[in-house]
């Protein structure tokens, strides 16, 4: 009687613990919301920027943070599917592949100002790239690639050996097996991960401050010229995304309605994130009940 005495107490207190957590982070998602979405119209969402006058909007910001967003995932994705599949299905157990894992973990937990310091030395000054869209992304590379490779590698260790075995007892290569059966298999866990890193990608301010700069100049939405600094698709251009717009409004203030800005600045980060991280969720879930009836 005691223990379940015990073990009730104990269940009780982990309980109230979460829902004190659960009730910080509501009333913080509230409280962002509830300034924010009376700020949010479509001018709001689409209009430019302003430094000196009332009434601007992020629709500039809100481009390069997509945009960015975009060359970040068509670096990083190649990159940690490589060293995902190579981690899981190749890496033999060694000093080596724990060197490299060890390498990853430590990667994985560095500050993302002293990612952005370091893509600043070496991508902006180094390669002069300057303050553009592509030294930025090199950067958030960097920031998240450890956690993308560690998503990728633990999705495909998730799936049973037999698969594999099931592969190779049909005389197809090791390769073939890691592409036909593994990958679809893992799929679920590898979309899911992107997507969430899609959310922090899209978030971050530090790494991108020293990296892809804090303007936004004007786009020219008829100069298709991947070179011209003007050209909405241009990587060789300064972007200020919408998570620096709202610190540089916060930390400077030069216009009469920072607060209004950043507030529903805010918020439309906050729900983008919240769509980002509800969405792979949903898609994860779908996937695996799409290959789980197909199987």
């Amino acid at each position: 009687m005691h223990a379940k005495k015990l073990d009730k107490l104990v269940t009780g207190i982990l309980y109230t613990i979460a829902g004190i957590i659960i009730a910080i982070l509501a009333l913080l998602l509230l409280f962002i919301l509830v300034r924010g979405i009376p700020s949010i119209d479509w001018h709001f969402l689409t209009g430019s920027s302003s430094s000196y006058e009332a009434g601007g909007g992020i629709g500039i910001q809100l481009y390069n943070s997509f945009f960015l967003l975009v060359v970040t995932l068509i670096i990083s994705i190649p990159l940690s599917m490589g060293a995902g599949i190579y981690l899981s299905e190749y890496a033999r157990k060694g000093r080596l592949t724990d060197f490299i894992r060890t390498c990853i973990e430590i990667l994985s937990s560095l500050p993302s100002v002293v990612v952005g310091l370091f893509g600043y030395l070496i991508f902006v000054v180094q390669f002069q790239y300057g303050f553009s869209i592509i030294s930025g992304a090199l950067a958030l590379t960097v920031f998240n690639l450890p956690q993308m490779t560690r998503n990728i590698e633990d999705s495909l260790r998730n799936v049973h050996h037999t698969q594999r075995e099931a592969g190779l007892a049909l005389g197809i290569s090791r390769w073939e097996t890691v592409i036909h059966v593994v990958i679809p298999e893992a799929l679920p866990g590898i979309v899911t991960g992107i997507v969430l890193a899609s959310g922090r990608i899209f978030g971050e301010a530090a790494a991108l401050i020293y990296t892809a700069g804090q303007s936004a100049p004007a786009l020219d939405w008829g100069n298709w010229n991947p070179l011209s600094t003007t050209s909405p698709i241009s990587i060789f251009r300064q972007a200020e995304t919408l998570a620096v717009h709202i610190w540089k409004v916060n930390s400077e203030g030069t216009i009469p309605d920072a607060t209004k800005v950043s507030e529903g600045s805010a918020a439309v980060l906050l729900i983008f994130i919240l769509i980002f991280n509800l969405s792979a969720r949903y898609i994860g879930k779908k996937l695996h009940a799409k290959l789980t009836s197909a199987a």
